[in-house]
């Protein structure tokens, strides 16, 4: 069975996925390990901005709002 890799970015609201890769360097790669955008972890799309972007995703029990600038540079497998 092959599953697909999305941008986080491309996510809709409601839609979870697991975490595959984090494909940013520097300071925004640890801020984001830090706040549980971690491999293997699971995010789930809470809610989108009426323009697109912030959107909020709940990851690890919080829920944190990212740009579109980092979310489509985070890939992950669609799950349930």
């Amino acid at each position: 069975m092959s599953l697909s890799k999305y941008k986080l970015s491309d996510l809709t609201e409601g839609t979870s996925a697991k975490i595959t890769s984090i494909e940013i360097d520097g300071v925004m790669r640890r801020r984001l390990l830090d706040l549980g955008f971690v491999p293997g972890n699971v995010v789930t799309v809470i809610k989108k901005s009426p323009l697109g972007d912030p959107v909020a995703f709940r990851v690890s029990g919080t829920v944190i709002a990212l740009r579109k600038e980092e979310s489509s540079n985070i890939y992950g497998e669609m799950i349930g």
